[in-house]
């Protein structure tokens, strides 16, 4: 599997596993058409049809492609990390049971932690 160069910046949030500040992250307001895909491997992760605001601060989607986002446990942690499901990199956690959308799921996601694939007609 071919991994991108990574910024360090980059480096510590998808492979350090860090949070980038809230509000502050390209696609957090941002809504055009089109396909998220992971920033170290181009694995399609998330469409634009399944974003919304929910005013965290984070790019929020409420279903991720299917098979791409892989949710695990930190004894740590109160909620579950998800990582991309192709090269392991960090995009950020997962939240259920907020009743934000009718999926009742909500994926919190780090903007650098992705690349955006505008649609050819947009």
């Amino acid at each position: 599997m071919k991994l991108n160069d990574l910024t360090e910046k980059e480096e510590r949030v998808i492979v350090g596993k860090g949070t980038e500040m809230p509000f502050s992250g390209e696609y957090d307001d941002f809504y055009r058409r089109g396909t998220y895909v992971c920033r170290r491997c181009d694995a399609p992760l998330y469409k634009s049809d399944d974003k919304f605001d929910a005013g965290c601060g984070w790019p929020s989607f409420d279903a991720e492609i299917p098979g791409s986002v892989r949710r695990s446990r930190n004894f740590l942690e109160m909620w579950d990390e998800i990582t991309c499901n192709n090269c392991g990199a960090h995009l950020g956690h997962v939240f259920d049971g907020e009743k934000l959308t009718g999926k009742d799921v909500r994926h919190c996601v780090n903007s650098i932690s992705m690349k955006f694939i505008k649609e050819e007609n947009e």
